[in-house]
């Protein structure tokens, strides 16, 4: 939502089962949505003609959303059988990335067919993660998984950064563990100036249906949203004008 609001186009593509985005944004029942994500993959598995925009809904609040639902969770069984299975996702985002200026997929919190898929469409990854043991136990095998699609099928994959979130300033446990990760990954990965805070407020907005602009516009989560979407567009902004630059050379 915060890089709606800088004026850019924005695709949000639900590649969770759990369509945990899709009923975020108000479509708290996916199971009852006619075209989702599956319904486009399924159709290029099966070679039969693709209309991604029959799937896209149109927020209220500027973005559009390819949602999801349970059906997701069938597809990453067939997709272990399918022909360029890594790249149905990424054939899927061909059909509609010249419509928008940025396209995010949020990933399932899991290493399986869905999110190689993602990684392989991907031009870039932000990695978010809890200032938790176990969280940033989890980073290291993400960042092996995001290695070996960098070597193995996107070689122009690079991560963006990691994001800190829920985080609580005020307790040692989110201070040692934002130290940890600083101090295991940041010599070598962008670890994010913006840390979205631990707030009711945030877990209110879901279950409203509602993005935090709409819901908490003045609050402090949505203020460190709007400064990650500054950090993020700076970032896309830099990596457009080397792209340009090694053209020309």
């Amino acid at each position: 939502m915060a890089l709606a609001q800088q004026g850019k186009k924005v695709l949000l593509i639900d590649a969770d089962a759990q369509a945990n985005l899709t009923m975020s944004l108000g479509y708290s029942r996916p199971d009852d949505l006619p075209d989702t994500l599956s319904t486009i993959m399924q159709d290029i598995i099966d070679d039969k003609p693709v209309d991604v925009s029959r799937s896209i809904l149109h927020h209220d609040e500027g973005v559009d959303l390819l949602p999801s639902n349970i059906e997701l969770s069938g597809l990453e069984v067939r997709l272990i059988n399918a022909i360029s299975r890594e790249s149905v996702l990424k054939t899927c985002i061909n059909e509609v990335k010249k419509n928008y200026d940025t396209v995010l997929v949020d990933c399932m919190p899991s290493l399986g067919m869905l999110t190689i898929n993602a990684l392989a469409a991907a031009d870039s990854v932000v990695i978010p993660t809890q200032p938790h043991y176990l969280s940033a136990k989890g980073l290291e095998l993400l960042l092996r998984s995001v290695s070996k699609v960098k070597r193995q099928i996107n070689p122009h994959l690079r991560i963006d950064g990691i994001l800190m979130t829920m985080v609580m300033p005020r307790t040692n446990i989110s201070k040692e563990i934002t130290a940890t990760v600083k101090s295991a990954y940041g010599q070598r990965i962008k670890v994010f100036d913006t840390q979205i805070p631990h707030s009711i407020r945030a877990v209110e907005a879901t279950a409203e249906g509602k993005s935090i602009f709409a819901y908490d516009k003045g609050g402090k989560v949505a203020a460190a949203y709007e400064q990650f979407g500054k950090e993020v567009a700076e970032l896309g902004e830099k990596q457009r004008k080397q792209n340009r630059a090694d053209r020309i050379r």
